[in-house]
């Protein structure tokens, strides 16, 4: 029942009443025709539906704002249902670009219907549940509303930006074929030292300048092995060093940094591992390949600024997460006792790496000049500065980021051509 059932009750019942104090049979009268109306609607009125929903989605994985096209189906198992609004209910943040999420029509049983609209968003890890089905008579008077299940997922995830190879120098490597210079004496294309010739060596190696110097022994020249190693990436979601704005458009610049990195690694052969540390800590374990590749890109949609107490500092970070000796690379605003934890780091023989997007920088346009928010940003600017330069003389390796300035061009103008060549970054000047 609803309103208007109840309205057409009182009513009813108000002219029997009547009636019977003023003895008048006329108006008795009047009720019997809106009595059989109701008793009408009351015998065609529906039973509970039986329905069964599902979706269909061409693409389960996407890049930010591409059209998506969904298609919901509703079938009927149950009996006929005169007259059906369906309502489909989307996920805070997908945007309807083309076609209908909710239709009014007749639903006889065993007919299915189909709604087809196209949608899009930004990254995110959005989750389909249940869909509203509101049904009646055609008379109106007894009507029910049930949801219905119709799950589905769609992963909109970051898109990584191409980028050229990053040279590191981590002081552990793994045992296989890669990029990376791995301080051992073997096959590869630099130079690493002249030893004794042994057995088996190549007569193509032999450095004849150094053997005209001895009268009876041979002496090889050795190249340095190079190999894949394990990189660990940080990305920090925690909501206070984003201006403690949740939504601040300064983390998508840092997720679409982490998901590129992460692809240029991953493309050099080496295992790559994503954290995202902010509310909670998500966490792709560390692996190579193209499977990798989706692993940390999903870790990347789900990713959200937030704040938990107990994650405030990274001092709890898991560093048994990374590889000993291994590189590790914070994507961090930075807030102020990260330079300790990450100094720290350093000392237990992590290779870091802090690409920092430069928050002051990117909030600067909204102050006016000549006002106490201006001096305030040079005084912020300042300290961190210090703290960056901290981190540098501690043998980290620190990118300032203007995320106004693409990624790229900043790590082709703060690290020169012959620094990576001789030591990669990550390695103390």
């Amino acid at each position: 029942m609803n309103s208007r059932s109840a309205f057409l009750l009182i009513l009813i019942f108000g002219f029997l009443i009547t009636g019977l104090i003023s003895l008048n049979g006329a108006i008795i009268a009047l009720s019997i025709p809106l009595l059989v109306y109701f008793g009408v609607a009351a015998w065609y009125s529906p039973a509970p539906p039986r329905l069964v929903a599902r979706r269909t989605l061409p693409l389960e994985a996407v890049f930010p704002e591409t059209p998506v096209e969904l298609n919901l189906y509703l079938k009927n198992n149950g009996e006929d249902l005169q007259e059906v609004w369906i309502e489909d209910q989307l996920p805070a943040g997908l945007t309807v670009l083309e076609g209908e999420t909710s239709r009014f029509l007749p639903l006889p049983v065993g007919e299915e219907v189909r709604l087809s609209y196209v949608v899009t968003g930004g990254r995110g890890d959005y989750r389909f549940t249940t869909l509203q089905v509101h049904y009646r008579e055609s008379a109106g008077l007894f009507e029910g509303k049930i949801p219905v299940q119709a799950s589905h997922r769609l992963m909109i995830r970051p898109r990584p930006r191409p980028l050229r190879p990053i040279p590191i120098r981590p002081p552990q490597t793994r045992g296989f074929a890669g990029p990376i210079p791995s301080r051992q004496g073997g096959v590869g294309v630099d130079f690493f030292l002249v030893r004794e010739y042994q057995p088996g060596d190549p007569m193509r190696r032999i450095n004849w300048k150094v053997t005209a110097r001895e009268e009876q022994n041979l002496f090889t020249n050795l190249f340095e092995q190079q190999r894949v190693a394990d990189v660990g990436i940080i990305l920090d979601a925690r909501e206070p060093g984003y201006g403690g704005a949740s939504n601040n458009p300064l983390f998508e610049y840092a997720v679409d940094a982490a998901a590129s990195l992460s692809e240029t690694f991953l493309k050099d052969g080496n295992r790559v591992g994503m954290l995202v540390y902010g509310a909670g800590i998500d966490i792709a374990f560390p692996g190579a390949g193209k499977i990798q590749r989706q692993r940390i890109l999903q870790t990347l949609a789900r990713a959200r600024l937030g704040s938990n107490f107990a994650l405030e500092s990274l001092s709890y970070l898991p560093t048994r997460f990374f590889p000993p000796r291994s590189q590790v690379i914070l994507i961090s605003p930075l807030q102020p006792h990260d330079p300790e934890v990450l100094i720290t780091l350093r000392a237990h023989g992590y290779q870091v790496l802090v690409l920092s997007p430069n928050l002051i920088r990117f909030e600067a346009g909204q102050v006016t000049p000549d006002s106490p928010e201006e001096l305030a940003q040079r005084i912020a600017q300042a300290e961190r500065r210090f703290a960056l330069q901290k981190l540098r003389r501690a043998g980290i390796q620190v990118l300032d980021w203007d995320v106004r300035m693409p990624l790229e061009q900043v790590l082709r103008q703060v690290i020169s051509l012959r620094p990576l060549l001789r030591r990669g970054i990550g390695t103390p000047a």
